[in-house]
């Protein structure tokens, strides 16, 4: 079944409502070739039918949530951009953790997929804080936040892990994978949360580094600059923001300030 132009509007415009991710020139193909399940799994004639599914069924919201599921990027593994991670554990933490009357930092990895960033960070904090540092991690994608909690993971995940690091915090099991060892599993917690959703930033707690990293940009233009305003309220006075080496937010206004460390660039909350 193909699509028509005016059923990809349609559908790209619901996705970037609900979530702020922005479509290519190719919304169509990725569409069809992704949805097309879906209209066979419900019985639907078109996707200008999948659309009004999803707008106005009652199993519209559930559905919406398979349809953000199969049409964003879940590509990460673990210490992926370690010039980056360097930077945090040898230049950051020790700002964190030298702050007057400083508790053990929380960490917020938005937009975790599977979780693998969020252990990455965790590991690192387990050999560098003090105790009590948690990290928070969160995915728009259901199914990612319920791999993330099982901490299981195959080889193709650990293609740049450090074997030592491998073996130290992660258990083997049948198979050929991986899973985190417990202490690791209970410094993070996954929660299920929509960017656009700034409202329950809050819910998260005071956070002293956000890692955000190849998530920008992916959405509009609009939808960065709400998303950024909400990770400088989450921030407690003095904390990080982290970006994807690709990413910077010279598109977008905003009160960060630039720091420059030995190997990184990253934007930190005044105070």
């Amino acid at each position: 079944m193909r699509i028509t132009p005016e059923e990809s509007r349609l559908l790209a415009e619901l996705i970037l409502d609900h979530c702020g991710v922005l479509l290519g020139g190719d919304a169509g193909f990725l569409l069809e070739r992704r949805l097309a399940s879906r209209l066979d799994h419900l019985s639907l004639g078109s996707y200008l039918e999948y659309y009004h599914y999803l707008s106005y069924d009652l199993g519209g919201p559930a559905e919406l949530l398979e349809c953000i599921e199969r049409v964003t990027t879940h590509e990460t593994y673990l210490f992926r951009e370690q010039f980056q991670l360097d930077a945090f554990q040898r230049e950051i933490l020790p700002v964190l953790l030298g702050r007057r009357g400083a508790g053990a930092p929380v960490v917020w990895s938005a937009g975790c997929s599977t979780g693998e960033e969020a252990y990455t960070i965790a590991s690192l904090l387990t050999e560098t804080a003090r105790p009590g540092a948690r990290v928070v991690g969160s995915d728009i994608s259901v199914r990612g936040v319920r791999a993330a909690e099982a901490g299981i993971y195959g080889p193709s995940s650990f293609r740049t892990t450090p074997e030592d690091r491998r073996e130290r915090y992660f258990e083997p099991l049948p198979g050929g994978q991986w899973r985190a060892i417990e202490p690791l599993r209970r410094m993070c917690t996954f929660v299920h949360l929509n960017l656009l959703d700034t409202a329950r930033y809050g819910e998260l707690g005071a956070i002293d580094t956000i890692f955000c990293r190849n998530v920008l940009m992916y959405l509009s233009s609009q939808a960065r600059r709400r998303v950024v305003e909400g990770f400088y309220d989450a921030l407690v006075p003095g904390g990080y923001l982290l970006l994807g080496h690709s990413e910077s937010l010279i598109s977008v206004p905003g009160r960060f300030d630039l720091v420059n460390l030995s190997n990184d660039l990253v934007y930190r909350k005044p105070g």
